[in-house]
């Protein structure tokens, strides 16, 4: 793989430094106020919020018919109903080897109800391999921020890349192909590749201690351990949870997703308390990361 540079870390230092900087003007002028972060939305967070069936936005949802599309498979579209709060950050989501989004699908609506548009995508075929699902990942991204009927609703320098098993394979492959992604999230990944020291894009990687079929131990770990800490990252290890954790309501997985999405897709600073130092449980049997934030 291929050394590559990082567009939109850039836009994150400028942003930070547009909210912390004031001017003074002179003797007794008034001092400028700090600028509000533009991409950040809904309330304040709370643990018991994050753990929350659902966000504060309620959802809407379309599908997306294969033959509308070209490069993935089609799938479904979570979106926030309210238009009143500007655009939103999106996220492309796959599922693994042989599944179909409905194995995965209760990610959409949870995401989404967080204030992220998200797509769920049916792969070509379901025995489509890692990098073919990371091909598919980013035409669904374009599908959905130049042809979606909620292309309106995205801001389309703010997206990221999710999956499982070989979808979760597929999103390191996205993040490496296209760095300007904001966040990459794989669960319980799989690939024959270990080495991701290219990645530039923060990524969360979250993994089963029981799993069978990705071992933590020779896909999560070693995946996490060759990503740069410059680049950001996190790895959280569910206690005793096999390789289909993902397949059913995760509570530690969804808010551990939504934190580091809304911290890295939105630059919403009030999420870093979930992220550093992390979470502690007894669901939890591994939590490491590149903590202090950059």
């Amino acid at each position: 793989m291929h050394q590559r540079t990082v567009p939109g870390r850039a836009r994150r230092a400028l942003l930070t430094a547009a909210a912390t900087v004031a001017l003074v003007v002179g003797p007794g002028a008034a001092v400028a106020q700090a600028a509000d972060n533009p991409y950040e939305r809904g309330p304040a967070p709370t643990l018991s919020a994050l753990q929350a069936s659902r966000g504060p936005y309620a959802v809407s949802q379309t599908s997306v018919s294969s033959l509308s599309v070209t490069g993935f498979g089609g799938g479904e579209i979570y979106y926030p109903t309210t238009t009143a709060d500007g655009t939103f950050g999106a996220i492309a989501i796959s599922p693994g080897f042989t599944a179909y989004w409905s194995s995965i699908s209760w990610l959409g609506p949870r995401l989404a109800s967080h204030g992220f548009v998200v797509i769920g995508i049916e792969t070509n075929t379901t025995a489509d391999q890692p990098a073919s699902r990371g091909t598919q990942l980013l035409a669904a991204l374009d599908y959905l921020t130049q042809r979606s009927s909620v292309r309106s609703r995205i801001d389309a320098s703010r997206l990221a890349v999710a999956g499982h098993s070989m979808g979760g394979g597929g999103s390191l492959e996205a993040a490496s192909d296209r760095p300007s992604l904001q966040a990459a999230v794989p669960l319980a990944p799989w690939n024959t590749d270990k080495t991701w020291s290219e990645l530039r894009v923060p990524t969360l990687i979250i993994g089963g201690e029981s799993d069978s079929i990705a071992s933590v131990s020779s896909h999560s770990i070693p995946f996490y351990n060759s990503i740069p800490a410059s680049a950001e990252k996190a790895y959280l290890e569910l206690n005793n949870a096999s390789h289909f954790f993902p397949q059913s309501t995760n509570t530690p997985t969804a808010v551990q997703m939504v934190s580091w999405l809304k911290r890295f897709v939105d630059d919403d600073t009030r999420y870093t308390q979930f992220i550093c130092p992390g979470p502690s449980s007894t669901s939890i049997s591994d939590y490491r990361s590149s903590c202090p934030i950059g």
